[in-house]
């Protein structure tokens, strides 16, 4: 199969703008922001460099084919004539996920177990249901489109962080919150209720210039295409840049501090990270120039019950007016009412983002006065 592919970012529901805008500045051609994603076109070593480098995509589709299917025994012929081999090889398996809507191929089991076979018949490649590769089929409105992961275990699993507090902010996630505030890298961040440090992490990260996937493998490594020492180049391909401000977390609890340092360590970002137990009501800004204090506060809905939850935003708020002049303040929440009280100045919340069942916003605000 022949360059250039169709290849989907897909994106957490509600950050598609973010992502769009980051998929940009990495200087990919022809970025489209579609719903659920971002579409990209090029060859394998664009391919690569999405999974290696994109923050914000959860995971990389190659789409291999696009066809009618009317019926189960036009989609087994059809996907026959994929070119299975030019992207398979014989010594890996692989696994087949179909959906079907408004089709008449309406059995998404079915259909899934006729392309299975026409992969396995026709091109000879082994088929398993643990298989690390996946072919997913979408069949709408009798359009099948199918595509190839390239990527594996989602994105967000940058391959450092072996410990997670309750309920945590995806690194997916924290990244595109961070590009919504504005967040470059130049200057210092600070999340009070930092959990497992997935905020300051990714910023530190970002200021270094670091690969969010530098430190995991990818489905893309099993494929008929995957040139090891062209992947390698481009892991080496981007520079480190220099980190002159610090990035910084704090916590209530004492676990989550300790949770936060070992992954800043394994992350390799210790250099430029500060993590405290210090309570919301006694923050105080660190030293140097005004930055970003961003934050994922608990919300009611997401951990225990929202009524208590009015005090600490009011002492989160209280801390931000009386001793953060200068600051901006991002804050993540499911609640008008909980972001309201912390007394700030917000503009607009953002547009609503999926999250573990639940919808959050980001609420924004200018610099503090």
């Amino acid at each position: 199969m022949s360059d250039p592919f169709d290849i989907f970012l897909v994106a957490t529901p509600g950050l598609e703008a973010p992502l769009a805008d980051e998929v940009r500045a990495l200087g990919y051609d022809g970025v489209a922001q579609v719903p659920g994603g971002v579409t990209i076109r090029g060859g394998w070593p664009e391919i690569w460099r999405a999974n290696l480098a994109v923050r914000g995509a959860t995971r990389v589709l190659v789409r291999i084919a696009e066809f009618r299917a009317l019926h189960l025994a036009q989609l087994d012929k059809r996907a026959r004539k994929v070119p299975w081999a030019d992207l398979l090889r014989t010594d890996v398996p692989v696994r087949v996920e179909a959906t079907c809507r408004k089709s008449r191929i309406y059995h998404a089991g079915a259909a899934a177990q006729r392309i299975t076979r026409a992969i396995g018949e026709g091109a000879g490649i082994p088929v398993a249901d643990d298989a690390p590769i996946t072919i997913k089929a979408r069949i709408d409105d009798d359009l099948c489109t199918i595509s190839l992961d390239t990527t594996g275990a989602s994105l967000h699993k940058r391959g450092h962080k072996e410990a997670v507090n309750k309920a945590p902010m995806r690194e997916t996630m924290a990244a595109m919150f961070l590009r919504a505030c504005g967040f470059d890298g130049n200057e210092s961040v600070l999340d009070p209720m930092c959990g497992s440090g997935t905020f300051v992490i990714e910023a530190a990260e970002i200021a270094a210039n670091m690969l969010p996937g530098r430190s995991r493998h990818f489905a893309f490594e099993q494929l008929a295409g995957y040139d090891p020492e062209a992947v390698a180049a481009l892991r080496q391909a981007t520079p480190a840049r220099a980190v002159d401000h610090g990035f910084y977390g704090s916590d209530r609890d004492a676990g989550a501090v300790k949770m936060s340092r070992a992954n800043a360590d394994r992350a390799g970002v210790a250099d430029w990270t500060q993590f405290e137990q210090t309570a919301v009501a006694d923050l105080t800004p660190p030293d140097g120039p005004p930055g970003l204090v961003i934050v994922n506060p608990p919300y009611g809905g997401r951990i225990g019950k929202k009524g208590p939850l009015y005090a600490v935003y009011g002492q989160f708020g209280e801390a931000m007016r009386s001793r953060f002049a200068g600051w901006r303040v991002g804050l993540i929440t499911t609640d008008a009412g909980l972001a309201k009280s912390t007394g700030l100045p917000f503009d607009a919340p953002g547009t609503i983002v999926a999250h573990g069942g639940l919808k959050i916003r980001l609420w924004q605000t200018p610099p503090l006065t």
